[in-house]
C-alpha cells in the first residue's frame, strides 16, 4: 500500500485515475483545492473520510500533508523491455536522496521526458517522500527499475539510443552539443557523480559551466538545466 501525502500528489492521483482505496481529509480543513479533491473523489467513486488531524499526522509520518492523505496501490514499475519507443530517458546513477529523486521525476515530466530509469542498487525507492517531492508527476511518468546499469546502457545503444552523461568533469558544455534522437541522459548521484564504468558507456559526457565558486549544482537542479535545454532544441525542430 502506498500513501500519497499532500494536495498535489492526491490531486494528480485522482486525475490520473490511479487506484485509491480512500482519501482522508482533516476535519476543519478547507479551501478551493481541497474542494477539488472532494469533487474528484465523488466523481471517481473514491471513498472519502474526514478524520482528526492527528490521524493524518501519523499516516504522513511527520511530512506536511496540507490536510489530505490518500491510501492506494503501490506505484508500479514499467518493465525495461517495454519502454515506449523513442522516448527521452532520464537514467539515474546512484541518486540516493528521495527528495532529489522526487524532484528529478517532477522535472523530467515537466520537460517532456518519457521515462525515468532507476537502478535497484545505490538508489532511492519510490517512497511517500519521493511521491510528495514529485508533486504528482509519479502518476504520469513511468519509472523503470533495472539490475545492471552498464548492461542496460549497452542494450539502449543497440536500440539506437544516444547516451549523454551529465557530470561536472564532462569534456563538453551541455549547450554546445547537438542531441541526437532517441536521447538518454545519465545523471550521477550525490557527491561522486557518474561511476567510472557508467561513464565509459556514455557517447558524450557534458558539464554545466558555472560562474560562481561552487563547483557543482544539486543533482535535481543540474538535471533540470540540461533537460530544458534539450526541450528547447526539440521545440525548434
Amino acid at each position: 500500500m502506498s500513501v500519497r501525502i499532500g494536495i498535489h500528489p492526491v490531486l494528480e492521483a485522482l486525475r490520473a485515475r490511479s487506484p485509491l482505496n480512500r482519501v482522508l481529509i482533516a476535519k476543519g480543513a478547507s479551501g478551493p483545492r481541497l474542494q477539488q479533491i472532494i469533487d474528484l473523489c465523488r466523481e471517481c467513486s473514491v471513498p472519502l473520510r474526514f478524520e482528526p488531524r492527528d490521524a493524518l499526522d501519523r499516516l504522513a509520518g511527520g511530512s506536511s500533508h496540507q490536510g489530505v492523505v490518500a491510501l492506494g496501490a503501490a506505484f508500479q514499475h514499467v518493465e525495461f523491455d517495454n519502454l515506449p519507443a523513442g522516448a527521452c530517458l532520464v537514467i539515474l546513477d546512484g541518486v540516493e536522496d528521495p527528495h532529489n529523486l522526487g524532484a528529478i521525476i517532477r522535472t523530467a515530466h515537466a520537460a517532456g521526458a518519457g521515462v525515468v530509469v532507476v537502478p535497484e542498487r545505490r538508489a532511492a525507492g519510490l517512497t511517500e517522500t519521493v511521491s510528495k517531492a514529485a508533486a504528482g508527476a509519479l502518476e504520469h511518468l513511468p519509472v523503470v527499475r533495472i539490475g545492471n546499469l552498464s548492461r542496460a546502457l549497452e542494450q539502449l545503444k543497440q536500440r539506437g539510443y544516444w547516451i549523454y552523461g551529465l557530470d561536472e568533469r564532462g569534456d563538453q558544455s551541455y549547450d554546445q552539443i547537438d542531441y541526437a534522437a532517441p536521447t538518454a541522459f545519465v545523471v550521477g548521484g550525490e557527491g561522486q557523480g557518474l561511476h567510472q564504468m557508467v561513464r565509459k558507456h556514455c557517447d558524450f559526457v557534458v558539464r554545466i559551466p558555472l560562474a560562481g565558486r561552487i563547483s557543482s549544482l544539486n543533482v535535481s537542479v543540474a538535471t533540470g538545466v540540461v533537460l530544458f535545454e534539450w526541450k528547447r532544441r526539440q521545440s525548434r525542430e
